[in-house]
């Protein structure tokens, strides 16, 4: 949107005010006895108190209203949002899903809550211990409602069709090829422009970083300059009608009524904040010698296990880039692995499997179970000339990546009825090359 404005870099101590209210923040001090213009100070926290200060995270909000002044809160419909691990019997096969479904306006208005459809997750909220991937397909904006996730962290990946996020914070357009993170308790409103669809990582009791980058040095992979958060904006509205919250509590979804806009935050300053990302920005480090490296070296952001080196959830992106890499096999490589791999397509077509795997579908490669390029991958990759190239042009595809061992829900298996049942058809051209005749030539 013409005007946004942002700021820039990632967990930095930022404060801004809405310039229609010069002088908003307060002077010296967080909680003054009067706050500035008559406004109610409110602490945001995402850490505990006591957390070590390279791990504090928290934001001071100036708001009109606080957010407390609200009626009890109800139980509503969840629809397809779930954490329901055990519904089906566990599926180790490998998974793939066709384009998942947009509903037209025209047959049934959905907006961005009433259209997450939760896939596959592991763990548990009330633990603060685990991770849920959505879908949102949506065709319709939220109106005088807004969203509130106490569980986790949203990373939010749209993939068809731009979204206008409205937040305690301010505003941002975050457009297919971005990504925005809302984290655990921030108040957000998504408004869309027609169909529109997108995946969704959540991650419960932690929240993302940028990666360790150790024998890469200082620079690389997601610059933090690149990462933007919006600048302050407040609306002062009354709703007679009444303002729904819908708050995501221990899985459920409850809803509360309110009498004014929850985005009346004048002013603030913290670290604690919703952040996005172009995917453009990202500096790609790749294998320049020899061998298919590993994908932990497109990882844009990570959410941290108390194992060292052990993610919770990863989020990797696989851009466009050069492949220079002499006597090798440049693809992925055939793999079995303790991590669950969820993945997605922005756009194009995925190098290891051109033709099954479209954009705005998944697929699912569950922890041990083994995947890897399709037939027409590695008989076309196995005499192709090594010469430079270009990789993935015109694509992005990526992966979010758990320690956890996720299951998948009925809605995922079932209900969408967008499971690629023949996906393992894709390997079974695969024949032997083994010749026991073989012998090194001589040098």
């Amino acid at each position: 949107m013409a005007g946004l404005k942002y700021l820039t870099g990632f967990g930095n101590e930022f404060a801004s005010e809405d310039p229609r209210c010069p002088g908003s923040l307060p002077e010296g001090q967080n909680s003054p006895q009067v706050c500035p213009y008559g406004l109610y100070a409110e602490q945001l926290s995402g850490s505990a108190f006591t957390c070590p200060r390279a791990t504090n995270k928290r934001s001071w909000l100036y708001r009109i209203l606080p957010s407390v002044r609200h009626k009890p809160f109800t139980p509503i419909n969840c629809g397809n949002l779930s954490e329901n691990w055990n519904e089906v019997e566990p599926d180790p096969n490998q998974l793939r899903w066709m384009p998942f479904t947009v509903t037209k306006a025209s047959e049934k208005k959905v907006d961005f809550v009433s259209g997450l459809h939760t896939i596959c997750g592991a763990g548990d909220s009330k633990s603060r211990s685990g991770i849920a991937v959505h879908i949102y397909t949506c065709n319709t904006s939220m109106i005088n409602r807004c969203f509130q996730n106490s569980d986790g962290d949203f990373l939010i990946v749209p993939q068809k069709g731009e979204i206008l996020i409205t937040t305690e914070f301010g505003k941002m357009m975050v457009e297919p090829n971005e990504i925005c993170v809302i984290q655990q308790g921030m108040r957000f409103s998504v408004d869309v422009f027609g169909e529109t669809r997108g995946y969704i990582l959540e991650v419960y009791g932690a929240h993302f970083e940028l990666p360790d980058l150790g024998p890469i040095g200082a620079n690389g992979l997601a610059n933090p300059r690149d990462f933007q958060i919006p600048v302050a904006w407040f609306e002062e509205r009354t709703v007679a009608s009444g303002y729904t919250i819908i708050n995501k509590y221990q899985g459920k979804l409850f809803s509360c009524q309110q009498d004014f806009s929850p985005f009346n935050v004048v002013a603030w300053h913290g670290n604690y904040t919703p952040y996005k990302y172009n995917l453009e920005n990202f500096m790609v480090i790749n294998c320049v010698a020899f061998d298919h490296a590993d994908p932990s070296i497109f990882t844009v952001l990570t959410a941290k296990s108390t194992r060292p080196g052990v993610a919770i959830a990863d989020f990797v992106i696989f851009p466009p880039r050069w492949g220079v890499a002499d006597r090798t096999f440049r693809p992925p490589y055939y793999h079995r692995n303790c991590m669950s791999e969820f993945m997605g397509l922005i756009k194009g077509h995925y190098e290891a499997k051109e033709e099954g795997f479209q954009p705005g579908g998944a697929s699912l490669h569950s922890i041990m179970t083994p995947h890897g390029p399709d037939f027409d991958c590695f008989e076309k990759n196995s005499t192709a000339e090594l010469k430079p190239e270009r990789v993935a042009e015109g694509t992005m595809a990526f992966m979010f990546e758990s320690s956890f061992s996720m299951a998948v829900t009925k809605w995922g298996l079932e209900t969408c009825q967008r499971l690629d049942k023949s996906y393992y058809k894709c390997w079974e051209p695969l024949k032997s090359h083994f010749n026991p005749n073989w012998r090194p030539s001589s040098k």
